[in-house]
């Protein structure tokens, strides 16, 4: 069974900087795409970056581009998002996502929710002016 843990929300000022984490487990993060996604009230979901099973390609919205990192570590099964200089419009429900593995098309190619297949439970990411 596939488990999507993320962990690293809160409360900051604008200008601050979070690390969500996103854990796995049941599946290998080196096989899959996976992606991090935001919803904040009586708004649609949003996804906000996405990294390829290998980590050689990434992709982040342009709301977040020069403020935003995603990463992962392989050995550790876990997903990374470091965001820095957060905005007051950043804030939402962050939720961590994976494709099954082997899957096509690859990770460049996509960019809807409906195509990741696991989820986690979100993190709260709150910032104040």
């Amino acid at each position: 069974q596939v488990q999507l843990v993320e962990s690293g929300g809160g409360s900051v000022q604008a200008g601050g900087s979070l690390r969500l984490s996103c854990a796995a487990s049941g599946l290998t993060s080196s096989g899959s795409c996976m992606g991090w996604f935001r919803q904040a009230p009586g708004k649609e979901r949003e996804g906000v970056a996405r990294i390829s099973r290998d980590g050689r390609y990434t992709y982040l919205v342009d709301a977040v581009k020069g403020r935003f990192t995603i990463s992962k570590d392989n050995a550790k099964n876990t997903l990374y998002l470091q965001m820095n200089s957060l905005k007051p419009d950043d804030t939402a429900m962050y939720y961590c996502a994976a494709r099954r593995v082997g899957v096509w098309p690859p990770c460049s190619q996509i960019s809807r929710d409906s195509e990741y297949d696991y989820w986690g439970q979100g993190t709260q990411v709150t910032v104040s002016s």
